[in-house]
């Protein structure tokens, strides 16, 4: 019979709810500590004036992810939260006046890229069947694996698939050779942008992002994207889970070169293991300390993905020509990837997305009113103030109107805004990232830190600085990963 241990996991995002209620299920007695009013990390809301903001991810991609993991516990997502596929899937709003809409239909986005480039649509063919190919080797090869050797990869069936998944080239090479509209090029090009890297520095294995955009759709969970941790959180206390929000951890206490117990500002816990589903950086800086696998030379080197300027307005009328999700490409989209990545400053010109979930779900806004989110990706080395804010709100207002045709400023209602100094407060995030580590080839699967500290053997990470990477699925996926090598690790003690 199974000994159930007593584990500890810290951070209750998408990584720290699902390690714990996989453990829980397993029989162990499981405590999550959260350092906020709330589970759900990045994924949190908040509510003023009758809005209801979802204050970080707002795109819902690869919904087998979702599916996947409530299956674990007999549960399918609908047990929890309505999905609505958006169609048009979103608006692209680039230079002189020009304007796409992405369809949800694949036939529909084959007659848009043709529309733009004659016999685009074939090529477009021939890449998704490429990208389906390498998101399927990625969920079945890549994505669950911890990342501790190449071992893992040995199968022939990886090893083969290596090249023709294109892991050493880059996707703007495969993306350019096919399509010379830049409008299109774009279009293929943005998911990583958002993702952490240049299209010329992340590896043309992430064209799955395509496959994932295009062929898996675009949705979206009623109520809110904060929708998902509620429901995780509901399955986690179903589970047996002891969440414990307001709990700001301190320290470690050690036994054996093992950690003994948590302490935090209210309480200590005693623990036969630790999930740090929190910031990497931060455990290991705060509290392992000179046990710490990596210091402060390795973290300095690592290539981050951007942080973000983030802006939630509730206008007192509708926008018209606004969709739920709204990309303004009408700027330079190489200038504002340099001022990120290459010569980090503060953009002259940015790109930025406008959610506007009010357009697809009306309980998040008062009738008739519309509900904003407006997110520029900036680099991680520099600093907000309160000018630089009002610059850039002012910035952005400006452009929407005059894109949209829509004046709207003078009905703004509600204002708040979100940066970097937030993102180092609210999840001790280092340097104030927004997604984690960079998805470039040299920070892509072993290449990332590892979800074992090199000492402390009842420690494993989870979370969007180790594997998979950046995004809500994949930290999704980290949390069952950890939960495994918890699982695995407690199998071994107990013999």
């Amino acid at each position: 019979m199974k000994t159930s241990k007593n584990i500890t996991v810290i951070g209750a995002g998408f990584s720290g709810l699902a390690a714990s209620a996989l453990l829980a299920k397993q029989g162990h007695n499981v405590t999550l500590l959260e350092k906020n009013d709330q589970t759900g990390g990045r994924c949190r809301e908040f509510k003023k004036d009758g809005f209801m903001f979802d204050m970080g991810p707002s795109w819902y991609w690869m919904p087998d992810v979702f599916e996947r993991y409530f299956a674990l516990f007999n549960k399918s997502v609908t047990d929890f939260y309505q999905l609505k596929r958006l169609d048009p899937s979103y608006r692209v709003f680039f230079k002189d006046n020009v304007s796409m809409d992405i369809p949800s239909s694949l036939q529909g986005i084959y007659d848009l890229f043709e529309q733009h480039e004659k016999g685009s649509s074939a090529k477009l063919k021939k890449f998704l069947a490429s990208a389906e190919y390498k998101y399927e080797k990625a969920m079945s090869e890549f994505v669950f694996k911890p990342g501790k050797s190449l071992t893992e990869f040995a199968k022939w069936s990886v090893v083969s698939s290596i090249f023709k998944i294109k892991l050493f080239s880059p996707i703007s090479k495969e993306i350019r050779s096919n399509f010379k509209n830049p409008y299109l090029q774009q279009l293929l090009e943005f998911p990583v942008l958002f993702l952490g890297a240049k299209p010329e520095e992340t590896p043309a294995l992430y064209s799955l992002m395509n496959y994932a955009d295009m062929v898996l759709g675009t949705w979206y969970p009623m109520g809110g994207m904060s929708k998902i941790p509620q429901a995780m959180t509901q399955l986690a206390l179903e589970q047996g889970v002891n969440i414990q929000l307001n709990q700001t951890v301190t320290s470690f206490t050690y036994h054996d070169k093992l950690i003994s117990g948590v302490e935090t500002k209210n309480g200590s816990f005693k623990t036969d293991a630790v999930v740090g589903a929190a910031d990497y950086h931060h455990i290991e800086k705060e509290f392992l300390k000179d046990k710490a696998t990596y210091h402060e030379a390795y973290w300095e080197k690592r290539k981050l993905a951007p942080s973000c300027l983030i802006y939630y307005i509730g206008v007192s009328k509708k926008i018209k020509n606004l969709l739920h999700h709204n990309l303004f490409f009408d700027a330079d989209f190489n200038k504002h990837a340099s001022e990120i990545y290459d010569k980090p400053k503060w953009p002259e010109n940015p790109l930025f997305y406008v959610c506007a979930p009010s357009v697809t779900d009306e309980s998040v806004a008062p009738a008739g009113h519309e509900n904003l989110f407006i997110l520029i990706p900036v680099s991680t080395n520099i600093d907000e103030t309160p000018e630089i804010k009002e610059h850039y709100f002012n910035l952005v207002i400006d452009r929407i109107e005059k894109q949209t045709g829509e004046k709207f400023k003078d009905q703004i209602i509600v204002k708040e805004s979100f940066a970097k100094k937030d993102f180092i407060q609210d999840y001790n995030s280092f340097k104030g990232n927004a997604y984690g580590l960079a998805n470039t080839l040299r920070q892509t699967a072993i290449l990332k830190p590892k979800m074992h500290n090199k000492s402390i053997k009842n420690l494993v990470f989870a979370g969007q600085l180790t594997v998979p990477g950046p995004g809500v699925p994949p930290a999704l996926i980290s949390g069952e990963i950890a939960a495994k090598e918890i699982n695995n690790y407690l199998e071994k003690f107990s013999k």
